[in-house]
Parts: C-alpha cells; structure tokens; sequence
C-alpha cells in the first residue's frame, strides 16, 4: 500500500513515515499543502492520503476539496487538533473520506488507514444479491426489495463479508481479522453488539431472518426466512 503523509510538522511526518514503513507500506512524505496537491494531481496511485488539516500555502480542507472537484478518489484520513463538531463536519464536507484529531494513538491511525485501504479496494466490484438483499461493495449501499438501509461502516463491512461468502459459515475469527485487523479479542462481545444492529436494520423491519448465529462457531447469511 503507498500513502503520502502531507504533515508540516518535520518530526510527526518523519515518525509517520518510519511507522508506516514498518507495517510494510511505502509512505512519502510532503511539507505543504501544494505539494500534496499537485502530486496527488499528477501520481493516482497512492491507495491512502494522510492530510493534516493545517497545512501552509494550502490547508488540507481545501487541498481536499480541490482534489475532489478534478476527480480524484484517493481516500482521504484528515489529521487535525481541531476538535470542535462544525470542523469535523467541514473535513468531512470537503471530501475526506475519515478524521483523527491529535493527539492520536498510533495503533489506531494504522487500523483506520487499513479500513479506508479495503474500503477503496472494492471500488469497481459487482453487488452481492442474497434474496432481495442487494449490498454494493463500490457505492456501500445496501437495499432490501426498494428500501435503502443506512449501515454504519463497520456494520457494512461485516454484512459484505458475509454476503460475500452467503450459504456458508464465516467464522468470528475472519470477522475479527477482516474487519477488526484481528485487534479486538475474540472473547468480546463486539462482533455480537454488531450483529444485532445489523439484524436491527435488514431483517426485523421486513419481517425476515437472513443471519442464522451457529454458537461457537460463527455466522451465516441466506436469503431469508419468514419473510412477509
């Protein structure tokens, strides 16, 4: 995976750099926001950018916005020590794709550039249709029959993976690897609190039962029983 780091702090950026390149990818590294933007201008194959927010010559809202408006996909994570709601919504507004405020926890900037990582690679692929569910791994919608269903991101994750492997057991521990990175405990009750919202959302307003739970062992979708 190739990220670029656009940070005009020398040291976080060289730190950021050094931790990606451990965890195996190819980062580089800019200083400003022009830079960031003519390069993500000119290079389309990075698969995550890491955009500060407070960036000179460009801050990273903008860059972001501009890059967005000639077409350019590449996930977007927007760092910034502004935490109030307005700017969340802002960074978000002007197409980043996630946000971290700073301070942030190392091991958690890795896990959120990984999600944004297998979120983008689905771009491009086929719907998955199980029964009148339809769940579409390119624009993360999900629809049952003609009703559009609001997931969250890790609640569509788990519903694409699970979609993806329909008629068949997936295991908690794919789960946790596929959606999770395997960084939560397989004792939690995170998968469980997941599944409930998801059968929340695509089976009990339609009267069905598409997720069959086996205990100890894991999950699986099928098109659905006792639908109405």
């Amino acid at each position: 995976m190739r990220v670029l780091v656009a940070e005009d702090d020398v040291r976080l950026a060289d730190l950021l750099a050094e931790s990606l390149t451990e965890a195996g990818w190819s980062a580089d590294v800019v200083h400003d926001g022009p830079a960031a933007y003519d390069l993500l201008l000119r290079d389309t194959g990075y698969d995550v950018v890491l955009l500060d927010w407070m960036l000179p010559g460009m801050d990273g809202v903008s860059v972001a916005r501009r890059l967005r408006g000639f077409g350019v996909t590449t996930p977007i994570l927007m760092l910034t020590a502004r935490g109030d709601v307005r700017d969340r919504i802002d960074g978000l507004d002007a197409g980043a794709d996630d946000y971290l405020p700073k301070p942030f926890d190392l091991d958690e900037l890795l896990a959120r550039l990984r999600a944004l990582y297998r979120r983008s690679s689905h771009v491009g692929e086929a719907p998955v249709q199980v029964g009148d569910l339809v769940v579409d791994p390119a624009t993360r919608r999900v629809v049952r029959g003609l009703v559009e269903i609001t997931l969250s991101a890790r609640e569509f994750d788990i519903l694409y993976l699970l979609a993806s492997h329909a008629g068949r057991v997936v295991t908690r521990l794919t789960i946790l690897d596929e959606v999770w990175d395997g960084e939560t405990d397989l004792r939690s009750n995170v998968i469980d609190v997941h599944l409930a919202a998801i059968r929340a959302k695509i089976d009990k307003p339609f009267g069905t039962e598409s997720i069959t739970t086996l205990r100890g062992v894991g999950y699986r979708l099928e098109s659905t029983v006792g639908g109405r």
